[in-house]
């Protein structure tokens, strides 16, 4: 791709704006409160001259330089660039220097050091994001002197950089060498804000005029009939605004630049068809800048030209003398830029100092000594035979690129590859046969290629591209461009794969890809673009399917910026508030994003993870180790935040695995009767932070053995049945099968009892439930309490009694499969309700309270360590 040529995928891949970047004032640091900033455009300045900078209090913009910074959007990707300001800018603590910075959603955005604000990235609405893709107009500039040979400039893509390094301003520096050094390499560039054109000068050498005045560092928007100097009196151009067309051009008719305007001469028009990049447009290059050449008297022939101008207008001839005025101006420059151009007359006289240097070697070899004169002709006759020997030298080793050449223009493009892969196989660092053996490899089969990734046949384009690149293995040129294929083939399965381009973002899915898509292309977009617009240059119908990948390239960075940026932000909230053991915190911050984010997917896999944890957690605040363990057999947790924090809790807060499998045995053996096997199983678990509870539930299975063991002793007698009902309703049907089995004959035979047994238990969970209620819940100062207060220990027994009655009742209409009043199950889920919220409030006391201390008060709420004091 030639200097300037319009890279032919930017033609096709537009994105529209689908987000707005928001700066919020920190708090902290702004006193008084300033409103947050929210920007629109692709474009925002920073400067004590720019709104809404211009409407702070005076003393809050001392430190902001009049041209500070710039916030751009590039690609879908968000930037900030200091623009060499006296106090700086900062992105997260560290200065933004000779580079722009990339921003994202959350950074710290400081201006003067003063100026500071958190940035936030809001998805925009579709009325208003349909309303900012406007088609943009045109621009036209025409030269205002028909002496110098200047050519029009056709600007149809924006930004558009004013540069003495652009080709649209290099081919003259032949031609005008001081007047193309008046140009800076980064002059000035024309902007689209709002749907109108802007001009704004980047602190070139010799400046920027519009009309005659210099700009400063303000931005001007620009109108009809405006004229446009850059650096002087040479480069000046009358302003014509092209009104953009109805209907969005092809990517043929792009590529073919043609001219929106008829009065241009599109054989004497330089088009301009890609937008320049933000990215290099505001890089600071102090150094380079200084290569400049002042152009000391353009300042004062300008404002000659002013006071011209503005006698003119006072004569009703404004615009006319506006002209006069710069052509004036010109005319001193004129004189040096037709008569004085050193480049032209060097170049002129080059060929004159070879003929005299042949003149002088023809009188050296004809002199008029007659051995002389054979000695040059046998000097002659060598030289000729070398001549010879040399050109067919040469005509020999390009045999193979005319080879080439030949079946390129028959369309033999297999038999090329083979001719070229023979060659290369010898001469690897023929760079003009790989570049052939490129194209004629290109040519042969990226059209089969094309056909298959068209289909979604994405295995058979893999295998088309092995098959590639073993044809170019001796021809690294030709691999580098399949490798920028394969890309291609990458980006697009993945798009597909998803569903389309605005498919939902699937969280702890798409990221790794994304990012991966997005290194690729960043590690050297600019060499990566000249590859792929190459590919098109040998095969044009490539042009629809690159532009459609950058098209979609785009939208993944705006994905990245705002999305991927999103994901970022929630997994840092959900590892920071369930290291603070606070996971209630997290539903509102789910349903936040799940409004704020509507392409975010994979939120119910979150939701899921977050109520496993939470149950989990609980437990084992709560040191409930049978219902832990019953958890712990059925948890998966599938996202990584919670993955990881899983694994944090399993090593420092819950049980051992060895703990874990010696409780499995005792178990097992209390569910087949074993109960002297499990009580010793128990009995031997090794010391640790669960023994306190693991001797509790020793002691229970003790006290229900014990009990068991006196029933069977006093069977028959005339408190049996009374003892029989309040041990059965003291069991657990899970944990306890073993005796729930043991006497069920005789349990059913006190069918009726048992049921009024277990309603008077839940009548009497009832009437302490009001107690409790009424005397008022245990608040957060009685469990702050260095003792046990009176008051605290009351409330807890009411508590507790509450729920050992009600569960106990419950499980006797469950054991019995027996129907029961709604009413009851809700009344035990309230009871559980509030011993499970005290048990956790106290819980997260724990560096807080003695441990002694927190234990004897859990246990009066109730709990598995209190299961020894309520057995009956």
């Amino acid at each position: 791709m030639t200097a300037g040529e319009a890279p032919i995928a930017e033609m096709r891949a537009t994105l529209d704006a689908t987000f707005e970047v928001v700066l919020s004032p920190v708090l902290s640091a702004q006193r008084p409160a300033l409103g947050a900033i929210r920007i629109v455009d692709s474009l925002f300045a920073i400067g004590r001259s720019e709104v809404p900078f211009t409407d702070y209090p005076a003393e809050r913009i001392t430190r902001l330089s009049r041209r500070h910074a710039r916030i751009f959007t590039e690609h879908g990707a968000i930037y900030v660039a200091d623009l060499g300001s006296k106090n700086g800018t900062t992105l997260n603590g560290v200065a933004v220097r000779q580079a722009p910075s990339r921003v994202r959603a959350g950074d710290e955005l400081c201006f003067g050091g003063e100026l500071c604000y958190r940035v936030s990235i809001e998805p925009r609405a579709r009325i208003v994001a349909a309303a900012s893709a406007a088609p943009a107009p045109g621009l036209l500039l025409e030269p205002q002197r028909d002496d110098l040979g200047l050519q029009p400039i056709d600007v149809q893509a924006f930004p558009f950089l004013i540069s003495k390094a652009d080709e649209v301003f290099a081919r003259y520096k032949d031609r005008y060498p001081h007047q193309v050094n008046y140009i800076s390499r980064r002059h000035a560039h024309i902007f689209l804000k709002g749907g109108d054109l802007y001009i704004e000068d980047l602190g070139s050498t010799n400046g920027t005029f519009v009309g005659g005045k210099r700009l400063d560092e303000t931005a001007l928007p620009l109108v009809e009939g405006d004229l446009l100097a850059f650096g002087g009196d040479h480069f000046v151009y009358r302003v014509t605004l092209q009104k953009p067309p109805e209907v969005e051009p092809t990517v043929t008719q792009l590529f073919l630049n043609p001219a929106a305007d008829e009065a241009a001469d599109t054989d004497k028009t330089t088009f301009v068809g890609a937008a320049h990049s933000f990215l290099d447009i505001f890089c600071v290059d102090p150094g380079l800048q200084r290569e400049d050449e002042v152009n000391e008297a353009a300042q004062a022939a300008y404002a000659h030209a002013k006071r011209d101008t503005l006698t003119g207008g006072a004569n009703g001839t404004s615009g006319t003398n506006r002209t006069n005025g710069a052509h004036g101006a010109n005319g001193t420059y004129g004189k040096q830029g037709s008569n004085g151009s050193h480049g032209t007359n060097a170049a002129k006289g080059r060929p004159q100092r070879w003929r005299l240097l042949a003149g002088e070697l023809s009188k050296a070899f004809a002199g008029g000594d007659h051995a002389m004169g054979r000695r040059a002709a046998w000097w002659s006759g060598a030289v000729f035979a070398v001549l010879v020997a040399i050109a067919l030298a040469l005509y020999m080793r390009g045999s193979s690129e005319r080879d080439l050449r030949n079946m390129l223009a028959s369309g033999d493009y297999t038999s090329a590859v083979a001719a070229a892969n023979g060659y290369l196989a010898s001469h690897p660092g023929d760079t003009k046969v790989s570049a052939l053996a490129s194209e004629a490899l290109l040519k042969a089969k990226l059209p089969g290629w094309l056909n298959a990734l068209q289909k979604a046949q994405f295995d058979q384009a893999d295998a088309l591209l092995k098959e590639m690149r073993s044809l170019s293995a001796n021809n690294v040129d030709a691999a580098s461009l399949v490798g920028e294929l394969q890309w291609v083939g990458d980006l697009e399965r993945f798009v597909v794969g998803r569903g389309g381009v605005d498919a939902p973002i699937r969280m702890y899915a798409d990221e790794a890809t994304i990012n991966g898509l997005l290194q690729r292309w960043d590690d050297d977009a600019r060499s990566h673009q000249r590859a792929l617009d190459r590919i098109a240059s040998y095969v044009p119908v490539f042009a629809e399917p690159y532009a459609q990948a950058l098209s979609h390239l785009r939208k993944l960075e705006s994905d990245d910026s705002v999305y991927l940026a999103a994901i970022d932000r929630l997994n840092g909230t959900i590892r920071t508030e369930l290291a603070r053991d606070k996971p209630d915190t997290l539903p509102a911050v789910l349903d936040d994003y799940a409004q704020r984010y509507p392409r975010l997917a994979g939120l119910d896999r979150v939701r899921e993870d977050l109520r496993h944890y939470a149950d989990v957690l609980n437990a084992a605040l709560s040191r409930q180790l049978t219902p832990l363990l019953a958890l712990l057999k059925t948890v998966h947790f599938s996202t990584p935040p919670f993955q990881a924090q899983f694994q944090q809790l399993a090593a420092s807060r819950l049980p051992s695995p060895d703990v874990i499998q010696r409780h499995d045995a005792a178990s097992a053996a209390w569910l087949r009767g074993d109960t002297q096997q499990a009580l010793s199983d128990l009995q031997a678990m090794p010391a640790g932070p669960w023994s306190d509870v693991i001797a509790a539930e020793l002691a229970h299975k003790k006290a229900l053995l014990d009990q068991f063991a006196d029933l069977q002793k006093t069977r028959g007698g005339k408190d049996y049945d009374q003892r029989l009902l309040s041990f059965y309703a003291s069991l657990d049907p899970t944990a306890d099968a073993w005796f729930v089995q043991s006497i069920q004959k005789d349990v059913a035979a006190l069918h009726d009892k048992a049921l009024a047994r277990a309603q008077d238990l839940l009548l009497r969970a009832q009437s302490l439930w009001k107690q409790y209620r009424a005397s008022g819940p245990i608040g957060g100062t009685q469990r702050l309490e260095a003792g046990i207060s009176p008051g605290f220990r009351s409330e807890a027994r009411l508590l507790s009694d509450a729920q050992s009655a009600a569960q106990q009742g419950m499980r006797i209409y469950t054991q019995l499969k027996a129907d029961h009043p709604a009413d009851f199950d809700r009344l035990l889920a309230d009871i559980e309700a509030e011993a499970d919220l005290q048990r956790r409030s106290l819980t997260e006391l724990r560096m807080v309270l003695d441990p002694g201390l927190l234990k004897a008060k859990l246990a009066l709420i109730g709990g598995e360590q209190s299961e020894t004091r309520q057995s009956p």
